[in-house]
């Protein structure tokens, strides 16, 4: 990553982002002198299908764009060329009642690749194609390696190559996992294609929920996708090996389409192994010391993976006070820190750490959550604070030594799912460390808890992992279950309050 990124944005092409869109499609062909949209082709097509043109910006920059038609399923299938599928560049084969989406043009600056960008623009076309109803998404893909074996192979031949992932070709690779077919080889597709001997690769993605009504674009999801990471503490080597570890279950996890990752609180304590000839105190404070470098680092990984993380908590220095904190990193770039309020008297005692002195809630693109660090949970104040303010969801990392310890968290975080009438989510640490001190044994079972009422399990508990084991959690909730239950439950804690004889306020807001 050549930049420090702060935020990802994808929306609608603007006229106004001309100016960056040519530029970045012009450092994006270098290959194709001159070929880039021109002032009246992205003005045509943002009069007759804006819905269709999505950029992708980051630090406020148009780095990428995918441009589409709306086009009859019957142009589709005859043999056609870029110039035709376009109608000589006019777009007067745009149909506003066509059944299929046309990709005529899809790049990623070069600067900008590698951070799953591209994928993003694909999946938002496949939402634009569900909830416009349509068929499929169809478009001919270029094949700009095989240029380098068309002496030996046959464009047929290279494609099943491709397919069997013997070749690799930087466009048609990346296509095919995005889970688009191929339909039929196209010659003499796109002129001056020299790449690709001027031979493209028509790709279809069939909409599976082509008998859905039309919905608006970009709603915010109801079933949200959880991620939960039982980290099993381990020897580790250096700040990398830690980065190695988590990203692999942020690959876990995102590769079952999770909108968030979960990490526990202090899974970052093996570091502190180096430090163990120092006074608990020292160490905990030279391992803070990693903790800026670790937020930077899941920030590239949740933008790389398209995922929510919340980091679990690491201790934190700020003008000598020592804090438990953790972040929230956002797909969009951006990251918030949370701080633990109710620190313990372990952590007074050995570590002199400081509660901190906000109580907030977050806005994701999947609702409102809050997160509380492992004994915040037991204050049921805090989270009838968040609820107030439309939580939906409540993410605890937490550490426990002990099974008591983690009774303790356990039953307290059912509780805040009850009383809430939200949905918690609960992580911890498992496994030894005995080369570190005040840290030497963790016992968890990470879990999600459900209010209880009969649209939920009949126990509370929506998914339990199995104690002490390293593994992830993959949980769905449903946010709209919540919904019904705040209005027709068969108990209604939040609006049978009585408000007229107490309440819970924030002292500084």
């Amino acid at each position: 990553m050549q930049a420090k990124i702060n935020k990802v944005e994808l929306r609608n092409l603007k006229f106004e982002d001309y100016t960056e869109l040519k530029k970045s499609m012009v450092e994006s062909y270098p290959e194709m002198v001159g070929s880039y949209w021109r002032e009246h082709h992205i003005e045509k097509l943002l009069s007759i299908f804006p819905e269709g043109q999505l950029v992708i910006l980051v630090n406020g920059k148009v780095v990428g764009s995918a441009l589409s038609l709306r086009v009859d399923e019957s142009l589709v299938d005859k043999n056609h060329n870029y110039s035709q599928i376009t109608g000589g560049y006019t777009f007067s084969t745009h149909n506003p009642l066509g059944d299929v989406l046309y990709g005529i043009d899809i790049f990623i600056h070069p600067s900008y690749r590698g951070l799953r960008l591209g994928r993003r623009l694909y999946d938002t076309r496949k939402e634009l194609c569900e909830q416009l109803n349509l068929k499929a998404i169809v478009f001919a893909g270029r094949i700009p390696n095989y240029g380098q074996h068309a002496e030996k192979l046959t464009p047929k031949n290279y494609i099943e190559k491709v397919k069997r992932k013997e070749l690799h070709d930087s466009v048609l690779s990346f296509q095919l996992s995005n889970d688009f077919h191929v339909i039929r080889i196209m010659k003499n597709y796109l002129e001056g294609d020299l790449d690709s001997k001027e031979f493209a690769v028509l790709l279809e993605w069939n909409n599976i929920y082509y008998d859905e009504s039309p919905k608006l674009i970009n709603l915010e999801k109801s079933v949200i996708r959880l991620g939960l990471v039982q980290w099993q503490m381990r020897q580790l080597n250096n700040l990398e090996a830690l980065f190695e570890q988590c990203e692999f279950f942020i690959d876990v996890v995102s590769g079952y389409a999770c909108d968030f990752a979960l990490f526990p609180e202090l899974f970052a304590a093996p570091l502190m192994a180096d430090y163990n000839h120092l006074s608990e105190a020292e160490a905990i404070r030279e391992l803070a010391k990693h903790s800026e470098p670790i937020r930077k680092r899941f920030q590239e990984f949740a933008i790389s993976y398209n995922i929510n993380i919340i980091t679990g908590s690491m201790p934190y220095l700020e003008n000598g006070t020592l804090y438990n904190v953790g972040f929230l990193c956002k797909r969009d770039g951006t990251s918030e820190m949370y701080a633990k309020i109710h620190v313990t008297p372990n952590e007074v005692q050995h570590w002199g750490m400081t509660g901190g002195s906000q109580i907030k809630t977050f806005d994701t693109d999947c609702g409102k959550i809050g997160i509380m660090i492992c004994y915040d949970v037991e204050f049921p104040e805090l989270s009838r604070l968040m609820a107030d303010e439309g939580m939906n969801i409540l993410f605890v990392p937490f550490l426990t030594d002990t099974q008591n310890a983690y009774t303790r968290v356990k039953h307290c975080a059912q509780a805040r799912a009850i009383e809430n009438e939200c949905y918690v989510a609960i992580a911890g640490c498992v496994g030894n460390l005995p080369k570190v001190n005040n840290m030497d044994i963790q016992y968890a079972q990470s879990a999600v808890f459900t209010p209880s009422d009969f649209a939920f399990p009949s126990n509370g508990i929506k998914a339990e992992a199995t104690p002490n084991t390293e593994m992830t959690l993959i949980v769905d909730v449903d946010l709209n279950l919540l919904k019904e239950l705040h209005e027709h439950g068969s108990v209604r804690i939040l609006k049978d309050r009585r408000t007229d004889l107490y309440e819970i306020k924030k002292i500084n807001p």
